[in-house]
């Protein structure tokens, strides 16, 4: 071989080897980073009114790491599951388990828990009396007319001795399933978001904590309220079933479930919710 050849040779060579440092360091100023596969934008249902003061403080959280959140707020429970499972939105945060498997059960939604966010118990609240002693005989109750909030409140009721649901009830206990009543209580099936603004028409009212707080009850105006621990009524954020290993959903997850969402949180809702992760 001549110097001349050898010289072609050993250029091409540096020629080839200086793109392939090239593409590494391109490949490298492009890779994400770890904690995110992608930058994604993303729109996530809410339920209006405290929430959207979290959420904005999850929104700014999931921005650090790539995610860009949308909320996209409703005024009832109605609305974000089917949105959910018609694509209109990619997640949605508002429900418990026993809510949404009765969605599911009466819609055949798609919808899977990812992740937890609070729980809010739920209470007997009135504007008339001090204790639920004092409720008197033929007292008119309001409860929550969707199955699974009417069967958690009147499990409150059966707590406190107002009411009796007959053995093996589930938690979608209906009034069809009451046994016993001693003092002949009403009860009055209303919508959840109205349940609260009725207390004044009522006697005492089981109202899910966001809907007492929106009514202008406080917990000065509970008389009952159920049980914290083991409480299967923890909310969440759901998916569609399929996306829930996706490296969004763990972002967004991890947006929600740190210590900046949880001062908020604690401020927003004044105890009277309780982060559940």
């Amino acid at each position: 071989m001549t110097k001349k050849t050898i010289f072609h040779t050993l250029s091409r060579r540096a020629a080839l080897t200086a793109l392939a440092v090239s593409a590494a360091a391109i490949a490298g100023l492009a890779a994400p980073s770890a904690s995110f596969a992608e930058d994604k934008s993303i729109k996530v249902g809410i339920i209006s009114g405290e929430d959207e003061d979290v959420w904005r403080v999850v929104t700014a959280e999931a921005a650090k790491q790539g995610l860009t959140i949308e909320t996209i707020v409703f005024n009832d429970y109605t609305q974000p599951n089917e949105a959910l499972e018609r694509g209109e939105v990619d997640a949605n945060a508002f429900q418990h388990q026993p809510y949404l498997d009765n969605q599911i059960q009466q819609h055949g939604y798609h919808i899977v828990n990812v992740g937890y966010t609070g729980v809010w118990p739920i209470g007997l609240y009135t504007k008339k009396f001090k204790t639920v002693a004092e409720l008197p005989e033929g007292a008119v109750i309001g409860v929550p007319n969707d199955p699974s909030n009417e069967g958690r409140a009147l499990r409150v009721l059966q707590n406190e001795g107002i009411i009796k649901l007959k053995d093996g009830t589930g938690i979608l206990a209906t009034i069809a399933d009451i046994v016993e009543n001693p003092k002949k209580v009403e009860i009055k099936e209303l919508d959840a978001g109205v349940v609260g603004r009725a207390i004044e028409d009522l006697d005492a009212a089981v109202v899910n904590t966001d809907w007492a707080l929106k009514s202008g009850l406080s917990p000065a105006d509970r008389i009952a309220q159920e049980p914290v621990d083991d409480n299967p009524y923890r909310n969440f954020i759901a998916v569609k079933a399929g996306s829930e290993n996706e490296a969004w959903v763990k972002t967004l997850v991890s947006s929600y479930q740190n210590d900046a969402v949880k001062a908020e949180f604690d401020r927003v809702y004044k105890g009277t919710g309780i982060s559940a992760y």
